[in-house]
């Protein structure tokens, strides 16, 4: 299996330098994205791939079912470095319909420590729950929890004192939510985009 995979890559490297010559020593130079996308870490949804966007182009921080942990240390220096050092303007925050870790959510069953890491989840089903229940069928409840999901963690972002931090010194970085259907391969944008207007930051306010 290894081989094949280093095979895999072997073939494709070449190819990438045959289309494009210098392509790798134009990405080992510096990395320029404009985009930081925060998304599952299904493997289905490779977030370079589904946005039609090359190495180089977004840069990437993915966990189980997309969620937005405000102590999540990992997700934060990941944000500050994309916010800071890389200056990127456009922060995505993306979830898929049929996500396992939101079905894992949902249901009655131990899942070990994704119990753990799925509680905003719940949360959200919880709260959202007479909504929810207008739906007869659970793979559309878990759809819409998908959904929600997404709009808590745009939220979440816009919360953390890194993007505060970020918009007080005039930085325009939008963040916005999609979802990403597996049956057609499209994203679709939630509407809930969250600007520097949207968040006003007082001059004084500390980080």
């Amino acid at each position: 299996m290894l081989e094949n995979l280093l095979e895999r890559n072997r073939i494709w490297s070449r190819s990438r330098q045959n289309e494009e010559p210098g392509y790798f020593s134009r990405l080992a130079s510096h990395q320029a994205p404009e985009f930081f996308w925060i998304g599952c870490s299904d493997s289905r949804v490779p977030a370079n791939v589904v946005a039609g966007l090359d190495p180089g182009e977004v840069f990437v921080h993915r966990n189980v079912a997309n969620v937005v942990h405000s102590s999540d240390l990992n997700l934060l220096s990941a944000l500050e470095f994309a916010v800071e050092s890389l200056k990127v303007r456009e922060i995505i925050v993306c979830g898929h319909y049929g996500c396992g870790g939101v079905k894992a959510a949902t249901e009655d069953l131990p899942h070990g420590l994704a119990d753990h890491w799925l509680e905003p989840i719940r949360r959200q089903a919880r709260f959202h729950a007479c909504e929810l229940s207008q739906q007869d069928n659970i793979e559309i409840r878990r759809d819409k929890l998908a959904e929600l999901n997404v709009i808590e963690g745009v939220g979440r972002v816009a919360e953390t004192p890194i993007m505060r931090r970020a918009w007080r010194m005039g930085s325009d970085i939008r963040i916005y939510g999609l979802i990403y259907s597996l049956k057609d391969g499209l994203l679709r944008d939630l509407e809930c985009t969250i600007r520097r207007s949207d968040m006003p930051v007082s001059k004084d306010q500390v980080s």
